[in-house]
């Protein structure tokens, strides 16, 4: 993540630690599934970009082995602390939105739900781009949040319109924070001019899920001072939308992840 004070969803909370699990359950399989088909395997040199949490540098240093490395870089590298990670994993504290490129280049370059939060998009991604050897590969993953804004896809009762009507809420406070909703879709583009070839890209979103339900309550709970300070909810709202959460009676879906890679000419 990068240094902003304007961050929404501080990774220093109580709350991030659950956001980070619900996250996993929700995600590693699709960004696993692409590491797989984009042929990341042993030996390989990788950077992973605001890993926050440890499964998916865990999961990249399954597929490179003992013979390849991966830097695992975040301004708060708090949550990769009290893991116990293999040898070729090394943990370094970095702002992607304002630091230099670390030394060297990769053979694969990966972030997941980062670049929507960075103040400074842009050079990111260029510092991503350029950190890649000859035939490396670039893999950007991030939500799109206009492009399926509802928390309920199905609005059919009183709870789905408070729980919507909360989410709308949340992309304002996103919003005021700096936070592009469409980022997700612009990838393929912002890839091809950063001159990468063979760029492609997908989306995912689950529809409903456990973790869909943990994310949420642990978001809300983080959130829930800035919606009634903004006038944005208020504490009774709040605390019915959460009984409704855990009692499992809503199908609460995420913003579309849009996936997007391309690789550096040779």
């Amino acid at each position: 993540m990068t240094e902003d004070n304007g961050y929404l969803l501080d990774n220093r909370r109580t709350e991030a630690g659950e956001r980070f699990e619900a996250l996993s359950a929700l995600f590693d399989g699709s960004t696993f599934r692409h590491f797989d088909a984009l042929g990341l395997g042993a030996g390989q040199r990788v950077w992973e970009v605001g890993a926050g949490g440890p499964s998916v540098p865990l999961g990249l240093a399954r597929r490179v082995g003992s013979e390849g490395r991966v830097l695992a870089t975040d301004l708060d590298t708090g949550w990769l602390g009290g893991v116990t990670l293999p040898d070729c994993v090394e943990v370094r504290r970095h702002d992607v939105g304002r630091d230099e490129a670390p030394s060297g280049t990769f053979d694969f370059v990966h972030a997941r739900l980062v670049l929507v939060h960075v103040g400074d998009r842009d050079r990111a991604l260029r510092t991503m781009a350029a950190a890649l050897r000859p035939g490396g590969v670039l893999f950007v993953e991030d939500a799109d949040p206009a492009l399926q804004p509802l928390l309920c896809p199905d609005e059919y009762g009183p709870e789905q319109e408070r729980a919507n009507r909360l989410r709308r809420g949340f992309r304002q406070l996103l919003a005021e924070r700096g936070a592009d909703l469409s980022y997700g879709r612009k990838l393929p583009r912002l890839l091809r001019e950063l001159g990468l070839e063979e760029v492609e890209a997908d989306a995912y979103f689950p529809v409903t899920s456990p973790a869909g339900a943990v994310l949420e309550a642990a978001t809300v709970r983080q959130v829930r001072d800035q919606l009634v300070e903004r006038g944005l909810a208020d504490d009774e709202e709040i605390e019915r939308h959460l009984a409704s959460v855990a009692a499992g009676r809503l199908d609460l879906a995420t913003s579309p992840m849009i996936s997007a890679w391309g690789r550096r000419p040779s």
